[in-house]
């Protein structure tokens, strides 16, 4: 079932390089804890050598090969990479999988949703001359006004372990389709798969330069890549903490960024609802992805009337979820990225029950799984709105549950957090359902459901989520240049000044 994990190199200008000073992190196997491999660890030296490619592929033949191109030729890349993406989805996953603890069914549907994107922005891509020189309405008739839409210039694009492919792609897919260059720095947890994108670039023949793949440390890429004074803009996607300090790197230079950060995302379940249909919602809200989904519904707010009986489900559906390795068929839970994210996850599960929470289910190592960096998946009662494990991203499979009595308590203890990603509402009203989605402070609601999502629709956050947005045409948007262009349209003078020959 298992494949060989590939060697590659640093990607830049269209090229394997070995990193210039020759360093590589080792890949940590979640699921048997031994090391299968390695990747290139980029440095200042390399940022520079990537950066300095990007600049040239921008502006290469007065931008004419890419930024200045008809969007059809960038369409036309995008869907031979989508096409490779597809006809590669099940070494894909299978690298994945080995690589981040991702389950392989989910890492299968993520390969498809990888090209998914690269289809839906070619699309976009090749709408983009279209809509050029869009009418401004002015208030006087001797102007006229059209609007310009131009890649931004190069980008760099820091992503996240969790959906390492796909949340490269939300970035790399609009950025090149808007005529961006950029520069992909993937988590040091996860980088294999975008290596191997690295490898359909090459393979499709997107020009040299126009992406380039950086694997490294955030200290030692991401951090200069963010400084750099050559790229223009950042995209990234990660934690509070760390998109902080890009934001500070970015700030010396005005440079503009887009964030995707983390989250704490309320789920109320009212009292007219099917109780087994809203579990599996509830635990699919935050156990997906092994727990480690920036949107997780991990504040769970249950209706004081079904409490009891719901509960009681939650744990029963909990105990019937597959723990296994993520290659064996039907697992639903596999382990998490790495030792360090294990050990974090279980001092919050332990400072949870010393503040006197309640572990209901789980909570520690599956007693069948002696290796690999697995969690049960870990339901947490009697939490108050002050506890650690309330307020604080866990990125893992821990589901904390409160009651509450009306729909003004639950909204408010919904909106009691710094963060604003995503939050979710089951109930059968569907006008309460259409009140609680309007009070919601979040960048996603879900209603009857919980983290479906959809390349045409917008995703991003607000308070300490983050600010922009990514996917749909808002994701292009993200990656383009507004310029306003007007015309004096007159033969006469415009009669300001006084003319010296009168």
């Amino acid at each position: 079932m298992a494949i060989p994990m590939p060697t590659r190199q640093l990607f830049i200008d269209g090229e394997w390089r070995e990193p210039i000073l020759k360093k590589r992190i080792p890949i940590v196997n979640p699921a048997t804890e031994e090391v299968i491999g390695d990747i290139p660890a980029a440095t200042t030296e390399d940022v520079e050598v990537a950066v300095n490619a990007a600049r040239r592929a921008f502006s290469r033949n007065k931008g004419k090969d890419w930024a200045k191109a008809p969007g059809a030729l960038r369409a036309k890349h995008l869907r031979a990479i989508a096409a490779k993406v597809t006809e590669r989805k099940s070494d894909l996953a299978k690298l994945e999988a080995l690589d981040c603890g991702k389950p392989l069914d989910e890492a299968v549907w993520d390969m498809e949703d990888v090209a998914g994107c690269f289809e839906f922005y070619a699309d976009l891509a090749e709408g983009l001359d279209a809509k050029q020189k869009a009418p401004v309405s002015l208030p006087m008739e001797n102007f006229k006004s059209y609007v310009l839409k131009q890649p931004i210039g190069v980008v760099g694009l820091i992503t996240p372990w969790n959906y390492p492919l796909l949340m490269a792609v939300w970035k790399v897919a609009p950025s090149l389709a808007a005529g961006c260059t950029a520069i992909l720095k993937p988590s040091e947890l996860a980088s294999v798969t975008c290596l191997e994108l690295a490898d359909i670039c090459r393979e499709v023949g997107l020009p040299p330069g126009v992406l380039n793949v950086l694997t490294g440390y955030g200290a030692e890429a991401g951090g200069p890549l963010a400084s750099h004074p050559g790229v223009d803009k950042i995209a990234f996607t990660g934690s509070f903490a760390t998109g902080s300090k890009v934001m500070t790197a970015a700030a010396q230079l005005v440079k503009p960024v887009s964030m995707e950060l983390g989250g704490k995302s309320p789920l109320i379940v009212f009292d007219d609802v099917d109780l087994d249909k809203a579990a599996e919602w509830a635990l699919f809200g935050c156990f997906w992805t092994n727990g480690q989904i920036c949107s997780a519904t991990s504040r769970l707010l249950v209706h004081e009337n079904i409490a009891p009986q719901f509960i009681e489900k939650l744990v029963k559906w909990s105990k019937n979820i597959k723990i296994s390795d993520p290659m064996e068929e039907g697992c639903r839970l596999g382990p998490v990225v790495s030792q360090g994210q294990y050990e974090k996850i279980l001092k919050f599960i332990s400072t949870a029950k010393s503040e006197g929470a309640t572990i209901l289910h789980g909570g520690s190592r599956p007693e069948h799984q002696e290796k690999g960096f697995f969690i049960e998946p870990t339901i947490i009662t009697d939490v108050t709105t002050s506890m650690q494990i309330w307020r604080e991203e866990v990125f893992g499979p821990v589901l904390c549950v409160k009651t509450f009595g009306s729909e003004d308590e639950a909204i408010e203890l919904a909106n009691d957090s710094h963060y604003g990603l995503g939050a979710a509402v089951i109930s059968n009203d569907t006008e309460r359902c259409d009140r609680v989605s309007q009070a919601f402070e979040a960048g996603i609601v879900w209603i009857n459901c919980s983290q479906p999502c959809f390349t045409q629709a917008p995703w991003g956050g607000v308070k300490r989520s983050g600010f922009g947005r990514e996917l749909g045409e808002w994701g292009l948007d993200n990656y383009l240049s507004v310029k306003q262009v007007t015309l004096y349209t007159s033969n006469e003078p415009w009669g300001w000044y006084k003319s010296p020959s009168a």
